[in-house]
């Protein structure tokens, strides 16, 4: 009997693969891979499934779901420690474990859902922190040349939720990443100006470690940013467009309606994709369609409840995309990572 894909997806959707296999031991991937290196046979790896919209017609070929678990930490000199874990490992665990150990480089990325394998790909961050500021190097299996080998972060392609590994995906598998942490008792600096406000601070402050965590933690729950196991919001993907990039014209027109701006570590101007949804009409717990709302706490997540379809879902994020490209020129992407062969048509 095939897998449904929609039991491995935060979403809940998604139709059955071909072939599945849970990847749960290091010592079985060569195995793995030469299974899913049949001819014609098409492959897709599977993390914690917060970040995909899997198609309703399933997957044509083999499915891994990456489930290796393991932290190991190695100290080096001037306080800095070695952190490497496996793919499977849940980000949050990776989060914990700094927390416990007081290691400082990862505590504004806590609350967020997925594995510490997926977190490269699309450079996982929040409150202006991302996996990239303390990866060191990546062990992965290399596709094209079917060897397993060591990609350090200067060749990782990293910029605003991207990296090679999302440019050009299906060629490499994230096996482990390692990270460099700092024994500290104090967080990084402050540079994300909510943060600062929610901690009530300047901005480069080095808060408590500990305080740190608990105030993004609490500030997430507030507004909405975690991943509830139950509940109308429950099945979701989280952002589901990234923040987009404007040009001068743009940001005008987001000045005089009010509208925030922030600028990236290379100068340019981003707009907060909610923001532009609410310009646009939408608010938090709008019905968007039969089935699909926007969240109960933010505008800018999605969710599906009843009987809904990939292809009625993707249909409202195109929706909502071509209504803000309408109204102020400005185009939104994708943040979740789309299996689908077509763009589907609205409704």
């Amino acid at each position: 009997m095939r897998e449904p894909l929609a039991d491995h997806t935060t979403l809940r959707l998604g139709g059955p693969a071909n072939s599945f296999i849970t990847h749960t031991d290091p010592a079985d991937w060569a195995d793995i891979a030469r299974a899913a290196c049949e001819p014609k046979q098409p492959r897709l790896i599977l993390g914690g499934g917060s970040n995909i919209i899997a198609t309703d017609a399933g997957f044509p070929g083999m499915v891994v779901r990456m489930a290796t678990r393991g932290i190991t930490a190695r100290a080096l000199q001037q306080g800095q420690v070695e952190v490497t874990v496996e793919a499977g490992e849940p980000l949050s665990s990776l989060v914990d474990f700094a927390l416990t150990e007081g290691l400082s480089g990862v505590e504004y990325l806590v609350g967020i859902p997925g594995t510490t394998g997926a977190a490269p790909i699309q450079n996982t961050g929040a409150y202006g922190q991302q996996i990239s500021d303390t990866l060191t190097s990546i062990t992965a299996y290399d596709w094209s040349t079917h060897r397993i080998v060591r990609i350090p972060a200067s060749e990782c392609g990293f910029g605003y939720r991207i990296s090679s590994f999302k440019r050009h995906p299906g060629r490499f598998t994230i096996l482990t990443t390692t990270l460099h942490l700092r024994r500290a008792s104090q967080a990084a600096p402050v540079t994300y100006q909510l943060l600062a406000d929610v901690l009530n601070v300047p901005l480069g402050t080095r808060p408590p470690l500990a305080e740190a965590a608990v105030a993004v933690a609490t500030d997430r729950q507030a507004r909405g940013l975690t991943l509830p196991s139950s509940g109308p919001d429950a099945r979701q993907v989280g952002s589901v467009f990234l923040n987009p990039t404007v040009n001068e014209h743009q940001a005008a027109h987001v000045r005089a309606y009010g509208g925030p701006l922030h600028y990236d570590a290379r100068g340019e101007a981003r707009v907060s994709a909610g923001w532009l949804l609410q310009h646009v009409g939408y608010a938090p717990g709008c019905r968007l369609a039969e089935g699909i709302y926007c969240s109960t706490q933010r505008t800018l997540t999605v969710v599906a409840r009843g009987s809904v379809t990939s292809e009625n879902y993707l249909g409202i994020l195109y929706r909502l995309s071509r209504e803000v490209e309408q109204a102020t020129g400005i185009q939104m992407h994708l943040e979740p990572t789309t299996r689908t062969r077509k763009r589907p048509a609205a409704r």
